[in-house]
């Protein structure tokens, strides 16, 4: 930890409203670098450097600052961090009138620097983390002994295993997504403590990625546990946030390069979803509408799936068919629960089943055509 002039305008702050008298912060090389009075900025202060030198408090008068250059009378006493002098704090006037105020300065310049020693490494850790998840989810290259000698530093394990998961921020309507936003996001995800690894990496910055802990169970994860886990951070959410969240859970993949494999689950699974679908969505529950949904920027496949649907849309003004064929799949195919459903008799779906086959050419009762029916409707 080293003193810079950020820290040393802070002490100088703070002992101005203890004191009166003028304060002084020189550096390890015994420059002030803080100072109550500005003409004394960055001039070598050689009473520091003797304070430094025997680590002890030097008691300067008249007689003894005549013998030294950039000194005046009074107090230096070293700053400690670490057991070690990283400085001095100042103070000008008779010894005996600053004397009984030394301790006191010297302490209030010690909890300062504290202070900004563990913010650095908040903010290390911050950065690293982040940096740490990226590597992850991009999966590219990895450089395993690297990421682990990270992780280690963090106090992170990369054995436990984990699944990636992409949260959206819902600002209130006509409201911006803000840093604020994300930020306190981020601290409900990390307190309590329960060991994710959150960081934002969208280029849209409206999107957070937490890689979460998860319990294995004959090679499975334990998705009871993390649904527990989501509904206590939906009611923190609501409780304490002026914001809402859409949450997409990922696949759980083996090893550190299944992490890369499940964040591409999870960010897939809210590219291809819409708020209404609700603030859960699982990959496992959501596969085949978002294997599905790539289909959609291909122009050519999409043109030839959607083709049928296209001609019912066309045919059917009042939406009555596709409303039909939408509960049909929604119950598996099952007749009985499709009638119950739309509230109609067994003989008026038939007919309707048989308007679909006669206006999209294709047999609801062939496997495949049947397939093809339901694939449209997943690309509209």
């Amino acid at each position: 930890m080293q003193l810079n002039s950020l820290i040393a305008k802070q002490i100088v702050d703070r002992a101005k409203k203890i004191i009166e008298h003028s304060i002084n912060v020189m550096d390890e090389n015994g420059v002030i670098i803080g100072s109550s009075d500005p003409s004394r900025l960055h001039q070598t202060h050689e009473g520091a450097l003797l304070a430094i030198r025997d680590n002890r408090t030097l008691e300067i008068n008249d007689s003894v600052a005549s013998t030294l250059s950039g000194v005046k009378k009074g107090i230096n006493l070293p700053i400690i961090y670490d057991s070690k002098v990283i400085g001095v704090v100042g103070i000008s006037g008779t010894p005996e009138e600053v004397r009984s105020y030394g301790e006191l300065v010297k302490m209030t310049a010690e909890l300062i620097v504290e202070q900004a020693a563990l913010m650095s490494q908040v903010q290390w850790n911050k950065r690293h983390r982040e940096e740490l998840l990226l590597q992850l989810i991009e999966g590219s290259s990895l450089n395993e002994g690297q990421l682990l000698s990270i992780a280690q530093r963090l106090d992170l394990d990369l054995a436990q295993p984990r699944v990636a998961t992409v949260i959206k921020v819902i600002p209130l309507p006509g409201e911006p997504v803000t840093l604020e936003h994300l930020q306190k996001l981020v601290h409900l995800l990390e307190y309590p403590e329960r060991d994710n690894i959150v960081g934002i990496a969208s280029v849209s910055m409206n999107e957070i990625v937490v890689l979460k802990p998860v319990t294995i169970v004959s090679n499975a994860w334990n998705r009871k546990e993390e649904e527990k886990r989501v509904a206590k951070l939906l009611k923190r959410i609501d409780q304490e946030c002026d914001f809402s969240i859409q949450m997409a859970i990922g696949d759980y993949f083996p090893e550190l390069v299944g992490i890369a494999k499940s964040y591409e689950t999870a960010k897939a699974t809210i590219e291809s979803s819409h708020i209404d679908d609700g603030p859960i969505l699982f990959y496992q529950d959501r596969k085949l509408s978002v294997l599905v949904s790539s289909i959609k920027h291909d122009p050519w496949r999409a043109t030839q799936l959607k083709a049928p649907i296209e001609k019912l849309v066309a045919a059917d003004s009042k939406g009555v068919m596709l409303k039909t064929l939408r509960t049909f799949f929604e119950q598996n195919c099952d007749l009985a629960q499709t009638c119950e459903t739309l509230h109609i008799h067994r003989n008026t779906l038939r007919y309707r089943l048989e308007k679909i086959e006669q206006t999209t050419k294709l047999d609801i009762n062939n496997l495949d055509e049947k397939v093809q029916l339901y694939l449209a409707l997943k690309c509209l």
